[in-house]
This record gives C-alpha cells, sequence and structure tokens, in this order.
C-alpha cells in the first residue's frame, strides 16, 4: 500500500513499469527461432542495469508446457523453435520498488497459438475493467476464468497474481485466475500484477526440473562451512529473487554448496519449473497496476 503522497514510491513505482514494459517490447521482437533463451535473459537484464534500475527477480522465458520459472542456468545452450508458444517473464526494482510484466510470442509459422495468446491478454483486460476500490479479488479471478473459457481454453487455476511492494515480489492480495469467495478485495494505494495463464490442458501446474531461482526468505544460521563471500552476494540482494548465474565470479562448486545448504536450513527458498503436462501449451500476459484515488494506472503498459 502506498499513500497518494508518497511521491518517491510512486515514481520509483512508474519508473520500474516504464523499464520493464521497454524490456518487454524489445523480448518479444527478439524471440525467433535459433535465438539463445540465455542471450535474450541477460540482454533484458542489460538493458534494466543500463537504465538505471536492478532486476526486480532474474528474467524467465517458458516455453510450451512450462508456464513459468524457467531460467537459463549458466552456460545454458537451448534455443527457441518454430512453433514454440514462448513466455517471457520481466521484474525491475527501482530502490526496491518492484514492476512485473509478461507477455508470449507465437513462433509457429501459422499463428496456431495466436487464439491462446488472445485469450490471455483478453483475459488481463477483462480483470484491469473490473479493477475498483473495494471489489473483491475473486471478481477478477472470475473475469479471467469466463474470458478463457469463452475462447475454448481453460485458465491455469493454481498460479496467481499478486500484490507488489517495496523488495517483495509477492505481497497480499493474491489475485486468482479463477471465480472465488474470500481472498479480500482490491483498496485504494494498493500495486499489484494481474498475470492470466491460458492453457489448451487441464489448468492445473506442478513444479518439475532443477531450480535456478532462489530468495533468501529468512537470516541464514550459522552453519559450518557457509561461504561468506557467497553469503554476501545473496543478502545483498536484499530478500529479492536472484539466479544461479548471478554468480559467475564465484566457484559454481561452492556457490551450490551454500544455496544447498542454506536451503536445507530452511532459509532459502528454490523455485523449480512450473509445468503442466506434455504436449499443453501455456499463455501468459501480465501488467503492474496502481490503484489510486482517481482509478487504475497500468505501471507496464509501454508507449
Amino acid at each position: 500500500m502506498i499513500a497518494p503522497t508518497d511521491t518517491i514510491a510512486l515514481d520509483s513505482f512508474r519508473r520500474a513499469g516504464k523499464i520493464a514494459a521497454e524490456c518487454r517490447i524489445w523480448a518479444a521482437k527478439a524471440i525467433q527461432p535459433g535465438v539463445e533463451v540465455r542471450y535474450v535473459l541477460e540482454t533484458i537484464e542489460e538493458m534494466i542495469r543500463a537504465r538505471g534500475a536492478q532486476p526486480g527477480f532474474p528474467a524467465q522465458s517458458s516455453r510450451n508446457s512450462v508456464a513459468a520459472h524457467y531460467c537459463s542456468p549458466p552456460g545454458d545452450s537451448l534455443r527457441y523453435e518454430e512453433g514454440d508458444c514462448v513466455k517471457v517473464d520481466i521484474g525491475v526494482h527501482v530502490d526496491g520498488y518492484v514492476a512485473d510484466t509478461a507477455t508470449t510470442v507465437d513462433l509457429s509459422r501459422d499463428g496456431r497459438w495466436q487464439g491462446l495468446i488472445r485469450a490471455s491478454a483478453d483475459a488481463l483486460a477483462a480483470a484491469i475493467a473490473t479493477v475498483a476500490d473495494g471489489v473483491p479479488v475473486g471478481e477478477l479471478g472470475a473475469a479471467i476464468e469466463r474470458t478463457i473459457m469463452k475462447a475454448g481454453y481453460q485458465p491455469v487455476r493454481n498460479l496467481t497474481g499478486h500484490g507488489l511492494g517495496r523488495w517483495k515480489v509477492h505481497t497480499p492480495p493474491q489475485i486468482p485466475n479463477q471465480a472465488e469467495n474470500g481472498g479480500g478485495r482490491l483498496k485504494s494505494g494498493m500495486v499489484f500484477a494481474i498475470e492470466p495463464f491460458a492453457c489448451t490442458g487441464k489448468g492445473y501446474i506442478t513444479e518439475r526440473g532443477k531450480a535456478e531461482v532462489f530468495m533468501l526468505v529468512r537470516p541464514p544460521l550459522k552453519a559450518k562451512g557457509l561461504d561468506r563471500d557467497v553469503l554476501k552476494d545473496i543478502e545483498g540482494w536484499r530478500g529479492l529473487p536472484i539466479a544461479r548465474r548471478y554468480f559467475l565470479h564465484r566457484d559454481p562448486e561452492i556457490v551450490d554448496d551454500t544455496l544447498n545448504k542454506l536451503a536445507r536450513q530452511g532459509s532459502l527458498v528454490r523455485y523449480p519449473p512450473l509445468v503442466e503436462a506434455d504436449g499443453v501449451m501455456v499463455a501468459q500476459t501480465e501488467h503492474s497496476l496502481y490503484l489510486g484515488p482517481n482509478g487504475v494506472e497500468i505501471l507496464t503498459a509501454g508507449a
């Protein structure tokens, strides 16, 4: 929550949103068959830093049945392929104030994923049209679910939108992708992300594969062999998510050992890729919004 008089916070959210939108627009054009995923992600982060901001979380690009959280490991050689349905998810922070945005690119020659992508984008528009002070978040979920199902697809029901804060990517409220009771109401002063996922399957994801994204969730306990330099790097992100590829200047075995020890003691959370069933295609569209005294402002709309 931010007050209308908190111009520093609001200006920071707006600047983060503008930068995130610029990166999203670039990525949508850069994603082509044969291009390395790692090139797109690393270039996004270079663009963010060149504009005086920092990644709010590691840039991610998930293909086909992978809905979210694919983040290139060090030395990743994975390339986009013709026929892919490609998501790109971008976070930017300015002085800790985070904006979050995503889009989906159809790499098929015949445009076979355009309907799926449009369903996700239309669901986002429908949810945004529902935003107002006092509206239950379940009404946004109902608008998302109704729009996606009308188009002949399913929403991914166990992924949600979320509030955004300072040094926090996920805060209350959770914004469902289906109609739900409870869950709270939107309030003036909230900054939040709405991110409808539409899919050709049943609409449920599970964790699968090796995590490349991590987040420190509580102060580390003292542990024998916990590398101080790696720990200092991790703590420097002040609780925002990080990627293994952020530690190329460190010995990879020491990095992995430190990450594993922090995870075992419960100080660090791993985020593996989130996957629907094999052969299912998933599309995502996302904007960050500020609900102010004059209504809703789309922070990541772009030009």
